[in-house]
């Protein structure tokens, strides 16, 4: 398999892109995926069997598990970090290595349905919120330190409904390649 196949397999509907322009109906459309990702989630993943749960969505990627596992801890922390940036100023988040997060024991493991109730409650908490928010709430920020980059809420809402989008897509396309 060369490159751009890999690729491909890796970002099944491309890496993200910000828009120029952060309008009311994006964001809307954006937190309302964010809102529907762990009913989707769970339709997607709710028949497949433990091998199928451990099957990588790629070579050399990681299996279906622990995606899953991966959208809830990304998420967990997408949500702590919203709500740093929103009671703090322009706080400097804590990174964490999500590769490495993504191969512990639990993450490799685990049963899938403690990470699919996480994602149902804290998705209802990211949706509580992100709509309750205030124009000049969504223009607080926080300062990533892997990137030395400032990021803000709204960019946050773009970010995390691609990323339910990807991973997402990720576990479709390979139920489509093997037919399951």
């Amino acid at each position: 398999m060369n490159k751009k196949e890999l690729e491909k397999l890796q970002y099944p509907i491309g890496k993200f892109e910000a828009p120029k322009l952060y309008t009311r109906k994006y964001l809307e459309e954006k937190i309302e995926k964010i809102e529907h990702f762990p009913k989707i989630l769970k339709n997607e993943v709710h028949t497949l069997s433990e091998v199928q749960l451990n099957t990588p969505y790629r070579p050399e990627g990681w299996s279906i598990r622990q995606v899953i596992h991966h959208c809830a801890d990304s998420h967990m922390n997408c949500f702590i970090r919203i709500k740093w940036a929103l009671t703090e100023n322009q706080p400097v988040i804590k990174y964490y290595e999500e590769a490495l997060w993504g191969e512990g024991i639990d993450n490799r493991t685990m049963p899938i349905e403690p990470s699919l109730q996480l994602l149902t409650g804290l998705h209802f908490r990211l949706g509580y919120v992100l709509r309750g928010l205030k124009e000049e709430e969504l223009l607080k920020t926080f300062i990533h330190p892997e990137h030395g980059k400032i990021f803000s809420i709204q960019d946050m809402i773009g970010m995390y409904a691609w990323h339910c989008e990807h991973h997402l897509a990720q576990i479709t396309e390979l139920k489509k390649r093997k037919k399951w």
